[in-house]
């Protein structure tokens, strides 16, 4: 699976022009039908996406391409998600954070769960990633829980990647960011390897 950005006309037309590439072989990728429709739950209401999928035209593998917004097998916007990781490491209760973000409880403590099954790979591949991208980035302080610190990881290398590059701005916001970065992978298996390629932070933004 490799995350692209949300806008589809974008994605056909990258897929066109060769400005994909097969994260095994790295050969050029190509439209390849589609996945099943399905619908992510935002703040205001739903949002239908279909998701394209892509052959490679070296190694013939397939991949969905799943736009930057979601995260694998969730049904909410990574953005949704990303507050609720927030207000727990700021302390929140999971009761009181399915009440922050209008999902039901045991939705959210789902998503804690995972993310704190994998907080280590997140803390260190997000540290390392805004290493990568900015030597000079200051390493956060030390947060009461290792679930906190790789919250604030993220939050981290998305600082040192506006630093670099200031244009993003408008289009990177830190849970994009470890969309992208994990190609939507954030909540799955715990794999450091999956969150330390600096290349895959393009796949979401352009």
């Amino acid at each position: 699976m490799l995350t692209v950005e949300a806008d589809a006309a974008r994605v056909e037309e990258r897929l066109r022009s060769g400005g994909l590439f097969c994260p095994f072989c790295a050969d050029v990728l190509t439209g390849w039908g589609f996945a099943r429709p399905r619908w992510l739950r935002d703040v205001e209401g739903r949002v239908l996406v279909r998701p394209r999928r892509a052959v490679c035209t070296g190694c013939g593998r397939t991949q969905v391409l799943l736009p930057v917004i979601g995260l694998s097998r969730r049904a909410d916007v990574v953005e949704v998600i990303g507050a609720s990781l927030v207000a727990k490491a700021a302390g929140w209760g999971h009761r009181q954070i399915a009440v922050l973000v209008g999902r039901p409880a045991s939705t959210v403590r789902g998503w804690l769960r995972r993310f704190a099954e994998r907080a280590e790979s997140v803390r260190a591949g997000f540290t390392a990633l805004a290493v990568d991208v900015d030597p000079g980035t200051a390493a956060p302080l030390a947060a009461p829980t290792g679930f906190a610190d790789a919250v604030a990881a993220v939050l981290a290398a998305t600082v040192a990647v506006l630093s670099r590059w200031p244009g993003l701005r408008l289009m990177v916001s830190p849970w994009l960011l470890a969309s992208a970065v994990s190609h939507g992978g954030l909540l799955g298996p715990p794999c450091a390897a999956e969150l330390i390629n600096t290349n895959r932070l393009w796949a979401g933004f352009w």
